[in-house]
């Protein structure tokens, strides 16, 4: 895994092991995987947070239960044990102010928008232009999925699930053309 270069960005990708009316008879992953909900659909299977840099290289990836929130505190203490700077995520990351406290004392100031029932800050203009460009990861998750066959499911067993998760994050790891933003200084001090 590439190393942060302060600006990261945070999401989580739905995994199906099976389709969700199959559930109850799936007997593969029967004690691990849960039923969960992202914002298209149910789905039944796991979910994989990753974290990339502003170059798209994974910083840190986890596998959890489809049941576990984005905003998991303990999911977040793994993924967020070796950065620092400014991380990016959408509304399900939004945490507690005694956890963005915990995290901005660490080092690490988590950035996200406001729901519809909250008031709305203002924040520098750097940050709302890399908080535009979140998107990026969803980039990242669409050629995990689409283009290097991260989701399917035909797994046999939980050692082949993980060897697929593996070795497709590997190959990603591998690929040169990777989605990126280009961040210059220079013209976000133009604009403000």
């Amino acid at each position: 895994m590439k190393g942060c270069t302060g600006i990261s960005f945070i999401d989580s990708f739905a995994l199906k092991v099976c389709h969700i009316r199959r559930a109850s008879s799936h007997k593969i992953f029967k004690e691990l995987a849960q039923k969960g909900k992202t914002s298209v659909e149910w789905f039944y299977g796991f979910k994989l947070h990753v974290v990339v840099n502003d170059r798209g290289e994974i910083i840190a990836f986890c596998i959890t239960p489809g049941n576990v929130s984005d905003c998991n505190k303990s999911v977040l203490i793994k993924l967020t044990k070796k950065l620092f700077g400014k991380l990016f995520g959408d509304k399900g990351y939004i945490v507690n102010r005694e956890f963005f406290e915990k995290l901005f004392l660490k080092g690490l100031h988590l950035i996200t928008k406001v729901r519809k029932n909250m008031k709305n800050k203002l924040m520098p203009v750097d940050d709302k232009y890399l908080l535009s460009k979140r998107g990026m990861i969803e980039s990242v998750g669409a050629i995990l999925k689409e283009r290097l066959g991260l989701e399917h499911s035909r797994h046999r067993s939980i050692s082949g699930f993980l060897c697929h998760i593996f070795s497709t994050i590997t190959a990603y790891y591998f690929r040169e053309k990777k989605p990126s933003i280009t961040y210059n200084l220079n013209v976000m001090e133009m604009i403000a």
